[in-house]
């Protein structure tokens, strides 16, 4: 049975003056990845605050419905709105009643943009809503200049498809929604970093370790799960033996578990027989598969595929040439992957041995930067990095491509 998409929604409304010039913000959000698949926001004039938060959530609803050709099938679509006004919330969630003759046809019109039973709502403080909140008011802003709002420079820059509403309708800012990159792991959550933090207990503790050197490594050739499966180089293996001694003096790995690509496998026996520990086998943690890019050269790929290579700069969700995996897919395998060690192995210290992609995913998530951020992160072979993830959802980086085991 195929499991329906599912979006979070953060909308936002509000009016200078009540009634004043107001405007509305919205955005959809993937809630495994983090990622911001869409924005909408519009100028509308003279209205109130709660109309402007009626017009946000119908903006939402119709962005999120666009990015689902068969969202109206039921099952296909399960949407969780989150919005800072309460009236709005429970009014839509059915408890209060609709009494305002402007706020009937608003609700009923958000109403039937998706079956009942794809939809909830929550209530969420207003520090949590500064996504839309900042839309809304980037709208304003537009509406009191004479302008209309314009994505911000961060997604009009990516060339990628609208999310498209009728026109004169009160989702017509969502006509200008362009796919863009979220600053955070999932913001239906924001749990407490750092100081104050609550005593969680153990947590349970990546220690990632990237595989040895191939052939293909010093040669910076695309080598991922689609192409020949190489083997560590003479290099490789003795980069694996002298991580395997630097962890033998730690001291700290109760598991090891690793990529299925032999480069990794071959990486974590030298390990486990080192600490005489068995090494378990985790699919989601293969690196990415790079199609018709295996085995070259970027400037290979660039000289072959220029066109495709710059669509997937510019764009996680742009797949390689010849049906490879985007990094979008890699982030949702990745963190499906993580959430099921992270409860297996609640306040245990576990490596896992595998590949680029996969560490500087868990390292972005952690830090709850953008997708972009993939391009910004130096990996060595050999190397190691650490996330530490406690029971409240909360990860630390704790780090990052130490190397200082080959020196």
């Amino acid at each position: 049975m195929t499991q329906p998409r599912q979006f979070v929604i953060e909308a936002d409304g509000g009016s200078r003056g009540n009634p004043g010039p107001a405007g509305y913000g919205a955005v959809v959000i993937d809630p495994v990845t983090g990622e911001t698949l869409a924005e909408a926001a519009e100028y509308i004039g003279v209205a109130t605050n709660n109309v402007a938060e009626y017009k946000g959530l119908i903006a939402g609803l119709k962005a999120a419905k666009a990015l689902v050709p068969d969202a109206s099938a039921e099952g296909a679509l399960q949407v969780r709105v989150r919005m800072d006004s309460k009236l709005v919330v429970e009014q839509m969630s059915g408890r209060w009643k609709i009494k305002h003759p402007d706020m009937k046809p608003l609700a009923a019109a958000a109403a039937r943009i998706l079956p009942a039973s794809a939809v909830t709502y929550e209530w969420i403080p207003r520090e949590k809503n500064k996504h839309a909140d900042r839309l809304a008011n980037e709208a304003m802003d537009a509406g009191k200049r004479g302008k209309q709002w314009e994505p911000s420079a961060s997604t009009a820059a990516l060339d990628l498809p609208p999310v498209s509403g009728p026109p004169g309708d009160a989702a017509a800012g969502a006509a200008k929604a362009r796919a863009a990159m979220s600053t955070s792991r999932d913001t239906a959550a924001t749990p407490q970093v750092g100081w104050g933090a609550a005593d969680l207990g153990a947590p349970a503790t990546f220690v990632l370790l990237r595989h040895g050197e191939t052939a293909l490594t010093p040669e910076k050739r695309f080598s991922g799960s689609g192409g020949s499966d190489p083997e560590l180089s003479a290099a490789g293996r003795h980069q694996a033996e002298r991580v395997a001694e630097s962890l033998a003096a730690r001291g700290t790995i109760q598991e090891i578990i690793s990529s299925p690509l032999r480069r990794c496998r071959e990486t974590a026996a030298t390990v486990g027989a080192r600490l005489g520990l068995p090494v378990q086998i985790e699919d989601g943690l293969r690196e990415t598969d790079f199609g018709a890019w295996e085995g070259l050269t970027f400037a290979e790929v660039r000289e072959r595929y220029g066109p495709d290579l710059d669509a997937w700069l510019a764009s996680t969700r742009t797949p390689p040439t010849g049906g490879g995996e985007s990094f979008a897919e890699v982030a949702r395998r990745v963190s499906a992957t993580r959430d099921r060690l992270t409860t297996r192995h609640a306040g245990r210290t576990v490596l896992l041995v595998t590949h680029v992609t996969p560490i500087k995913t868990l390292a972005r998530l952690a830090l709850g930067a953008p997708p972009e951020s993939l391009f910004r992160m130096e990996l060595s072979a050999a190397s190691l990095s650490a996330v530490a993830y406690y029971a409240d959802g909360n990860a630390s980086l704790r780090l990052l491509n130490d190397t200082s085991h080959l020196r």
